[in-house]
């Protein structure tokens, strides 16, 4: 059991039957009544965000999320199609499951499985990629302003903006959190 006061980023909780990840929190303590701890939780299931407080003693239970390495093998219409590389189990998770998640990551990669008693909700890519620019424009000479970007078209379809010099066919490294472009590899 966790207390609220003992709340802390990242820290997952059961509340009123849901899986919560607290976002941030703050403790408050007014000038006049009781202090009580103001947090931002987002619903793993769901990935909606609510806010609520708490009075600093009341428990919860700590929600215990497991995350095992599994290879994205390919996409097949709305199913991702993964393989538990300990087990050799295939399983496939639909596109409302997967989201966006994973726009960076090519077939054959490594990703992360989170489920929780079982049941499986989200899938968390790595969080630096290499990939190859198919499409892009390219840059011209005496066109580098400060912070300049344009536009390309990665090899799994994403679309990141990166600096002019970067041309088509260069490998580039991206973080998959943000979607920003870091450097050329």
């Amino acid at each position: 059991m966790v207390s609220a006061g003992d709340f802390r980023n990242g820290l997952t909780v059961e509340i009123d039957s849901s899986v919560y990840q607290i976002i941030e929190f703050q403790h408050v303590k007014p000038g006049k009544g009781a202090a009580f701890v103001r947090t931002k939780l987002k619903d793993i299931k769901n990935g909606g965000v609510t806010e609520r407080t708490f009075r600093p003693t009341e428990k919860f239970p700590q929600a215990h999320i497991d995350r095992r390495d599994v290879q994205y093998l390919y996409a097949d219409g709305e199913m991702y199609n993964f393989m538990d590389n300990e087990t050799y189990d295939q399983f496939a998770l639909t596109a409302d499951q997967i989201g966006d998640t994973l726009k960076f990551v090519k077939e054959n990669d490594m990703v992360k499985m989170l489920s929780h008693n079982g049941q499986i909700f989200s899938v968390e890519p790595p969080m630096f990629a290499e990939l190859v620019i198919t499409e892009t424009e390219p840059g011209f000479a005496g066109n580098t302003a400060t912070g300049a970007t344009k536009p390309a078209t990665v090899e799994t379809g994403a679309t990141v903006y990166v600096p002019l010099f970067v041309n088509q066919g260069d490998k580039i490294s991206i973080d998959t959190r943000t979607g920003e472009y870091l450097k050329r590899v």
